[in-house]
């Protein structure tokens, strides 16, 4: 049963183990010498990155006995949870009681626009112009949320330019006037 021919062992010999030695040898010399900073790189980012989680997860336990007190005491816990159901309670008033102001403004501005229309309705019916009780109707409702809000007062503002002022007539316009350009070949080059 010789397989190698030459009438050896059916296990590898001395003479083939020194053959596969120096070839792994080689290969992993030519492995390191292309890829070796890359790998000692690698290798310290892996420590540090071990180096880190470990610190962490000893932190993490002094952190714990914190939550064990509190879960020692259920007074505590129990006490923190109504303070917080209690203030919730409260916000949620407070935002139903600001929906009520709204809905009653709305309301409110809805019945004055009904109002309006049925004063237009009437002074159409009647032959009269609505535009005008319409605009009365506007300034009231204007003189009414004027009234709670802060008036401010305008300034009397000159006008940039005097009423007869038409840029289409080319007077009266300062120093700055456009021209067409020349006719002609362009001077380009």
């Amino acid at each position: 049963m010789e397989l190698g021919g030459r009438g050896s062992p059916a296990g590898p010999g001395p003479a083939l183990g020194q053959g596969g030695l120096e070839a792994l040898q080689h290969t992993v010399g030519s492995v390191l010498s292309s890829y070796g900073w890359y790998m000692l790189l690698a290798v310290v980012a892996v420590y540090l990155l071990v180096q880190k989680v470990s610190r962490s997860l000893a932190a993490r336990p002094s952190a714990r006995p914190g939550a064990a007190e509190a879960a020692e005491e259920p007074d505590v816990v129990v006490r923190r949870q109504e303070a917080l159901a209690a203030a919730r309670l409260r916000m949620q008033e407070e935002l139903n009681a600001q929906a009520e102001k709204y809905k009653e403004k709305q309301r409110q501005l809805e019945e004055e626009r009904r109002r309006q229309k049925i004063a237009m309705w009437e002074s159409m019916q009647e032959g009269k112009s609505y535009k005008g009780n319409l605009k009365l109707n506007q300034q009231e409702v204007e003189s009414g949320a004027s009234a709670s809000a802060v008036p401010k007062s305008k300034p009397n503002k000159k006008p940039l330019r005097g009423g007869g002022y038409n840029p289409l007539s080319g007077e009266g316009g300062g120093t700055c006037s456009w021209r067409p350009g020349r006719r002609g070949p362009s001077a380009g080059g």
